[in-house]
C-alpha cells in the first residue's frame, strides 16, 4: 500500500535534472554555484566525469618540481558537491539524444545505460594536440594531468640516480637530456620548474653536475610566452639561456624513434625524456554530442553560453568557442584558466536565471594580463600593462593561482607546502615503482620453476585460480 504521505513518482514532481558534462574547472565550479543558488529540491546537478576529482592544472609545474603535494591539487567532487540537489557520476558520456533530452553514460566499469536531463552543459576541457610525429606516441610524455605531473618528476629523478650510477659516457648523455616541445605556459613553466628541480636535486650526487644536464627547449613559432607580450617573452628566453637551457625557436620536432630527438633545424640527440606542451585541442568527445562545433572543433556558442541552435545546451571552457565581446566581433576567449574561472560564473548564473524564467546575461571580461612562475624566486608576468620579473611576479603569480585553488582546505595546504618548501630541501626521491606496485608481488607468487617468458601468462593463470577458489568459498 502506498504511503499517502509520499505520492507517487510522476513527471509533474520530479525536479529538472542539470546534466554536466565533465568535472575539471568550468564544470565543478558551474556545478558548485547552480547548486549554492538553488532551493532544496528545485533542480538536481549531474557531474558525469571519468575521475572523481578536479584538478588545478596552473600548479601542475610546482607539483612536477616538489613544491606543492600533488595531492593539494586535485579536489573530490563528491566533497566540494554535496548536498540534496547533488549527484557525482564516475563514467563518460558517450551520446546524446536532444530529442528525448538523454544521455548515454558509460561508467568506468560495467554497462551504459541513460540518464534523462532538462539542461545539458558540456564542459568537457581539452587534450594535448598531438601530430603524427614517428616516436611521439611511444616515448612523449604529456603535462595535462596531476598523474603526468608526478610520473614526470619520478623519471627525471630516476634519470639523474641511473646517470649517477653508470659509467657508459652516452648512456649518461642519453638519461640527462631533457626535451620539451612547445613554448607555451606549460611548457615554458615545465621545463624552468623541472630545471630548478634537479639542479637542486644534484647537489645529493656525486657524480652527477648540473653542467652535465642538456635541457632543450623546442618551440615553432618565433617567440615564447606569447601571453606575456613580445618584450616579456624575449626577456623570458634569455633567463632560461643564462640558466644553461637551450631554447630553440622555428624548430619543429620530426621524430624522435628510440628516444633519437631529431629537429628540423638538424640538431639531433639520444634523449631519455621527451615533453609535448605543443598546444590543446577541444576534447574528442565534443564530436560525439550532436551540437555544431565551429572550424577547429570548439563547440559554437553564444555570448551567453548558449550553444547555438539550442535552448538547453551549454558550453564553456577550453572545450567551447565563446565570443570575446571585450576585443569585438570575430574574437574568441583564450583557453585560459582567467576564463574558465569567470565563464563558470556567469554559466551558472544563466543556467539558474533560466530555470526560473528570467533572462540571461552575455559573458563579457577583458583579459588583465598574465603571470608565469619559473622556478623557486622566478617568474614574469604582464597584469593590467605593468611588467614584472623574477621575485615580484613569481610572488604575484601565487598569489593569484592560491586564491583560485578550489576549498579552503586545499588553499591552506598548498601554503603550508610553500612554507615546509621555505626551511627544508626538495625531496630527491624517485618513486617510480608507484607506477607499478603489483610488479615484486606478482613475480614472488609466480611459481620459480617458470621461464620468464611464461611469467605474465602465469600471472593472469594465478589470478583466475584466485578468483575461482574466492568464489568457490563465498559460494559456500
Amino acid at each position: 500500500m502506498t504511503n499517502a504521505l509520499t505520492p507517487a513518482a510522476t513527471a509533474s514532481n520530479i525536479p529538472p535534472r542539470i546534466l554536466v558534462i565533465g568535472g575539471g574547472y568550468v564544470g565543478m565550479f558551474t556545478a558548485q554555484r547552480i547548486l549554492k543558488h538553488l532551493k532544496r529540491g528545485e533542480a538536481t546537478v549531474t557531474v558525469v566525469d571519468p575521475r572523481p576529482y578536479m584538478t588545478y592544472q596552473p600548479f601542475l609545474p610546482e607539483a612536477a618540481a616538489g613544491s606543492i603535494a600533488p595531492r593539494n591539487l586535485v579536489a573530490p567532487l563528491r566533497r566540494v558537491l554535496k548536498g540534496p540537489n547533488a549527484e557525482v557520476i564516475t563514467g563518460r558520456v558517450i551520446s546524446v539524444d536532444h530529442t528525448r533530452k538523454s544521455a548515454t553514460i558509460a561508467p568506468n566499469t560495467g554497462e551504459a545505460y541513460e540518464l534523462s536531463f532538462d539542461d545539458l552543459v558540456v564542459a568537457v576541457g581539452s587534450v594535448p594536440r598531438t601530430l603524427p610525429i614517428p616516436g611521439l606516441a611511444e616515448h612523449g610524455i604529456g603535462f595535462k594531468q596531476v598523474e603526468e605531473a608526478v610520473s614526470l618528476r619520478n623519471h627525471v629523478i630516476g634519470q639523474i640516480d641511473l646517470a649517477d650510477s653508470i659509467k657508459d659516457p652516452a648512456l649518461r648523455r642519453k638519461a640527462l637530456t631533457f626535451v620539451f616541445v612547445g613554448g607555451g605556459f606549460a611548457g615554458v613553466e615545465a621545463i624552468a620548474e623541472m630545471e630548478d628541480m634537479a639542479r637542486d636535486v644534484s647537489k645529493w650526487y656525486a657524480n652527477v653536475e648540473p653542467e652535465d644536464m642538456r635541457w632543450l627547449l623546442v618551440e615553432a613559432a618565433d617567440r615564447i610566452l606569447p601571453e606575456v607580450g613580445p618584450e616579456l617573452g624575449v626577456w623570458t628566453a634569455e633567463e632560461l639561456r643564462k640558466r644553461g637551457i637551450q631554447v630553440k625557436m622555428k624548430t619543429f620536432l620530426n621524430s624522435c624513434v628510440d628516444n633519437h630527438v631529431v629537429l628540423s633545424d638538424g640538431t639531433e640527440m639520444d634523449a631519455s625524456t621527451i615533453v609535448w606542451t605543443a598546444g590543446v585541442k577541444p576534447n574528442p568527445v565534443v564530436e560525439q554530442l550532436g551540437i555544431p562545433l565551429g572550424p577547429k572543433g570548439h563547440v559554437d556558442t553564444q555570448a551567453s553560453l548558449r550553444v547555438v541552435g539550442y535552448d538547453h545546451v551549454w558550453a564553456a571552457g577550453d572545450c567551447a568557442q565563446v565570443p570575446d565581446l571585450s576585443k569585438g566581433p570575430g574574437n574568441w576567449c583564450s583557453p585560459s584558466a582567467q576564463h574558465a574561472v569567470r565563464q563558470a560564473k556567469r554559466l551558472a548564473d544563466n543556467i539558474v536565471s533560466a530555470l526560473r524564467g528570467k533572462a540571461v546575461q552575455d559573458y563579457v571580461h577583458k583579459h588583465v594580463g598574465s603571470v608565469a612562475g619559473l622556478g623557486i624566486g622566478k617568474g614574469v608576468a604582464n597584469v593590467y600593462g605593468m611588467k614584472l620579473r623574477g621575485w615580484p611576479a613569481w610572488l604575484m603569480h601565487r598569489a593569484y593561482h592560491v586564491s583560485r585553488v578550489p576549498t579552503f582546505n586545499r588553499k591552506v595546504r598548498v601554503c603550508m607546502d610553500w612554507v615546509l618548501a621555505g626551511f627544508f630541501r626538495r625531496e630527491a626521491v624517485s618513486l617510480t615503482s608507484f607506477e607499478n606496485p603489483r610488479e615484486e608481488f606478482a613475480v614472488v607468487a609466480v611459481p620459480a620453476a617458470l621461464p620468464k617468458q611464461a611469467v605474465p601468462a602465469a600471472i593472469e593463470s594465478v589470478n583466475g585460480k584466485a578468483r575461482d577458489e574466492q568464489v568457490e568459498t563465498a559460494g559456500v
